[in-house]
């Protein structure tokens, strides 16, 4: 079972928010969507994504090490000291070298679309890169423009993140939002019965 496959449905999140919740944790423990290069395949396909070729193990790696600097930088931004979301890269100025390494490869071009006009952001990456490139811009637009709408869900064991994209919303998904009400009223009617 995956993330994506998870009881409650996680709504749709934006692309580097989805990287970053291939780790992913439930009562069994924590998981890896991209253990593999099949898993990466996976996701790529689910995420939308055709690169014309099979993901290799190198393609494994980058995207993992995006993955991990992504997570480093989103502690950061939401004050996230959860241990079990802990990112493998551990220093944010590596994380962030991390991702522009990646990012650097695009390029805004005015272009014509028909009658309008529009920025296109081109790359000489192919393939795994490409989307690389596209994910490594997502996410610094992601880490500046959209920050304030970064969390980090506070769900008893999870490490997920999330866009907050309603003023209600608290939590990843309506499963880890179940689960904490449940534990306050568990504690509430606890605290109050004749001992």
């Amino acid at each position: 079972m995956s993330a994506d496959e998870i009881a409650y449905p996680l709504p749709a999140e934006p692309l580097p928010i989805r990287l970053m919740n291939t780790i992913w944790a439930d009562r069994d423990g924590r998981h890896d969507d991209l253990d593999a290069p099949q898993g990466l395949g996976e996701w790529l396909r689910r995420s939308g994504f055709t690169i014309g070729s099979t993901v290799d193990s190198e393609d494994l790696h980058a995207f993992r090490r995006l993955r991990d600097a992504l997570r480093r930088i989103a502690a950061h931004v939401t004050d996230d000291q959860r241990p079990a979301a802990a990112s493998a890269t551990e220093d944010l100025d590596t994380a962030i070298a991390d991702l522009n390494s990646v990012a650097v490869a695009r390029t805004p071009l005015l272009v014509r679309r028909g009658t309008d006009l529009a920025l296109d952001w081109t790359t000489s990456a192919h393939g795994a890169e490409h989307v690389l490139s596209l994910l490594g811009l997502a996410a610094a637009h992601l880490f500046t423009e959209d920050a304030v709408t970064l969390r980090a869900c506070h769900g008893r064991g999870c490490v997920l993140y999330f866009s907050k994209d309603h003023p209600r919303r608290g939590w990843c998904s309506p499963g880890c939002s179940n689960r904490a009400r449940a534990a306050r009223h568990y504690q509430r009617h606890r605290s109050t019965k004749p001992e």
